[in-house]
């Protein structure tokens, strides 16, 4: 029987969406409007928002109760709820605990779409309460505070909310652009030294995808956002952050659906190493790795200046970051990352790998001897490398 053409329909069509990030240096204080003016009233009177923070961060710091104070006495906003405490790192993404209890919430409250959730806290935190935020109801409007230097730098004004599950990362999750972001600097002093020093992983790696003149500053001004000179970290951790909002935002594929991931250049192995060491690094510690690995490969296969790649390694060193863990050894199980990124996009393999500074490439194949190679090479790096820059303070934590 022929098909009738008239049942055979392809429509194209766009969705229009705003990402909203502020920038400010007191949101508790002096740049709480901010915070209010992204928060919209409609007929039916004040917003109801709920307030979820990461237990450390309260702890850490009376900045969380000062803001929720500020909101319950806010004439547009209608808190519902007491303050919500909630585990962050990855034992938040690890299981769906977190995730039930964020639903639970939102169920108890009533909250709709046109409800808020004022998320404040790292990465992970974020990430598992936006999964949350973005499957209930199909969409809580949800106002990101990041706390830590790589969710301010990255994920925070990424549109991406998942946890880990089958021992893999992020592989359940959405698709939701946050409603708004608010970086904050005085937030950033809640996390500890360590957590400070691996955010900039992800400013070194869209940097070397972007822009050649921040890579150059991020390079010689690293030792000092190491011993956590706020100036420098600051203008590092934006220039960053804006880097992956542009992509996001005018790169064309914000919900990848296309064959490359370009911001996930040396994801692939850092994904693999986080369940590797239990999760006993951190999400940036792996990524400054993975990115050296992929530099240095790029360098043995595609032209990428071999100085380049050492200029990467110190750069790393010199923000603080381990280039080794021992988890590189087992380079067999280190491989399976390579099937596990190919599953999470789906279709054919594909990596985004240099040839130079700002000029990336995607390879669709990998050549497993150069690539043992490029790991091997690191572990040499390392030795001569990761310690005598910043060992005094990359040992320690705050």
């Amino acid at each position: 029987m022929p098909v009738d053409k008239q049942n055979s329909i392809d429509i194209s069509f766009s969705v229009p969406f705003v990402h909203r990030l502020r920038v400010t240096e007191n949101v508790a204080g002096d740049d709480f409007s901010q915070l209010l003016g992204v928060i919209h009233c409609g007929d039916a009177g004040p917003a109801k928002v709920l307030v979820i923070a990461e237990a450390a961060v309260h702890e850490a710091s009376d900045r969380v109760s000062e803001l929720d104070r500020k909101l319950s006495d806010a004439d547009k906003v209608r808190r519902v709820g007491e303050l919500m405490l909630v585990d962050g790192g990855e034992a938040i993404k690890n299981d769906t605990v977190g995730v039930q209890q964020v639903l639970a919430a939102i169920n108890q409250h009533d909250l709709d779409r046109r409800s808020y959730i004022i998320a404040i806290g790292g990465g992970a935190m974020l990430d598992a309460v936006g999964y949350a935020a973005a499957t209930a109801h199909r969409g809580i409007r949800l106002i990101r505070l990041p706390t830590t230097t790589l969710a301010q730098a990255d994920s925070g004004v990424g549109v991406k909310n998942a946890i880990n599950y089958f021992g893999k990362k992020n592989w359940v999750g959405t698709f939701a652009v946050p409603w708004a972001v608010i970086n904050d600097t005085e937030l950033l002093q809640t996390v500890s030294d360590r957590d400070f020093r691996s955010g900039f992983s992800e400013a070194v790696k869209v940097m070397l995808l972007k822009d050649r003149e921040q890579f150059d500053w991020l390079c010689q001004h690293a030792g000092e956002i190491c011993q956590r000179q706020m100036g420098p970290a600051a203008h590092a951790i934006h220039q960053s952050c804006m880097l992956h909002l542009r992509h996001i935002t005018e790169g064309g594929d914000p919900f990848e659906m296309l064959e490359a991931r370009p911001l996930d250049f040396g994801h692939w192995s850092a994904h693999r190493l986080e369940p590797l060491t239990d999760y006993q690094i951190r999400h940036g510690e792996a990524v400054g790795m993975g990115v050296a690995i992929d530099c240095l490969y790029s360098t043995l296969r595609y032209g990428f200046p071999e100085s380049d790649s050492m200029r990467v390694c110190e750069c790393l060193a010199g923000l603080g970051l381990p280039l080794w863990h021992p988890a590189l050894d087992d380079y067999k199980v280190l491989m399976t990352g390579l099937e596990e990124f190919r599953q999470h996009l789906g279709g054919r393999l594909t990596i985004t790998m240099l040839q130079q500074i700002g000029r990336p490439i995607h390879v669709h194949e990998i050549d497993h001897r150069a690539m043992a190679d490029a790991v091997a090479q690191l572990k040499q790096v390392a030795k001569h490398m990761d310690g005598p820059i910043c060992r005094s303070v990359a040992s320690g934590g705050r």
